[in-house]
């Protein structure tokens, strides 16, 4: 199965029907027949920005423990890497979150992802590969 990284803001929005891009990424995100991946930056920002929708926090973590969201990445293993691109792009800037997805895609071969995140337009992969955003708003 081919894999497709997972940003925050996707999350949000396939969890929250109010969001604007909710139907968008939930197509995308149901239409891609990829493995979804991410790290655990981006379930911690997700929890938090839907803290007060009753029940979203527990279904990301479902989503986590059921394995529909996997998270294969160690922070502890690729701090130097990620202290490294956060350095490189301090002028967009880039947090945590983004940097392990940055890094993910590098250690995975991917660049393919579900983000509402414009950065994803600057940041590279690999050895300066764009992103291949598989969401258009």
């Amino acid at each position: 199965m081919k894999t497709v990284l997972l940003d925050t803001g996707c999350i949000v929005a396939l969890l929250d029907r109010s969001e604007a891009h909710h139907e968008v990424c939930a197509g995308a995100a149901s239409g891609t027949g990829f493995s979804l991946v991410t790290c655990e930056p981006v379930i911690a920002e997700a929890c938090y920005l839907l803290r007060k929708l009753r029940g979203a926090a527990d279904a990301v973590l479902d989503n986590v423990g059921r394995g529909v969201f996997n998270i294969p990445f160690r922070i502890d293993q690729s701090t130097s890497q990620l202290r490294s691109l956060m350095k490189k792009y301090a002028q967009v800037p880039m947090d945590l979150a983004d940097a392990c997805l940055v890094h993910l895609a590098t250690e995975l071969g991917t660049g393919r992802i579900l983000t509402l995140d414009s950065d994803f337009h600057i940041y590279r992969w690999g050895r300066n590969r764009p992103f291949e955003a598989l969401i258009d708003i």
